[in-house]
C-alpha cells in the first residue's frame, strides 16, 4: 500500500519546546532591559576635602598584649592609670564606646579585670575585638 505524501494528518500532541524557548528568551531580554534602565537618579555628589579631620575619635581602645601589659589608646598604663584615664574621659563625655583587644595568649582573668573595671565605671557601650575566622 502506498502512502499519500500530500495527505494532511492530524496530530494528537503539541510540541511546546519552541514556545518555551521563546518565553525564556523574552524573559531574559526583559530582565536585562529592566536592570539596564533602572540605575537610579543622577545626582551631583559633594566633594570631600583632603584635609584630616580635627575631631578626635570618641572610642577608647584598651589593648592587652601577650605579656599582660595594658594600653589605653596605644599608651602603656597600669590598671590604676586606666581607671583614672577612663574616669577623666567619662567626666568630659558621659557615654562613650570602649573596645577591648586582648591577645589570644593572655589569661582570661586579665580581660575579666578590665570588664570589671568597665562595670565599676558604669560604661555600657563595650565591644570585644576578635579576628575573623578564616575557613
Amino acid at each position: 500500500m502506498r502512502r499519500n505524501v500530500y495527505a494532511q494528518e492530524k496530530f494528537d500532541d503539541i510540541n511546546v519546546t519552541p514556545l518555551l524557548d521563546l518565553a525564556w528568551t523574552l524573559l531574559v531580554v526583559f530582565i536585562i532591559a529592566v536592570t539596564a534602565s533602572v540605575q537610579g537618579i543622577k545626582v551631583n555628589l559633594p566633594k570631600a576635602s583632603n584635609t584630616p579631620s580635627l575631631v578626635k575619635p570618641k572610642t577608647k581602645a584598651i589593648t592587652i598584649d601577650d605579656r599582660g601589659q595594658l594600653y589605653l589608646d596605644a599608651y602603656p598604663v597600669s590598671m590604676a592609670e586606666l581607671e583614672t584615664g577612663l574616669r577623666a574621659h567619662k567626666a568630659v563625655e558621659s557615654d562613650f564606646p570602649v573596645v577591648i583587644k586582648g591577645d589570644s595568649k593572655i589569661y582570661y582573668q586579665n580581660v575579666m579585670d578590665v570588664l570589671d573595671l568597665m562595670q565599676k565605671l558604669e560604661l555600657t557601650q563595650l565591644g570585644l575585638v576578635t579576628q575573623k575566622l578564616v575557613k
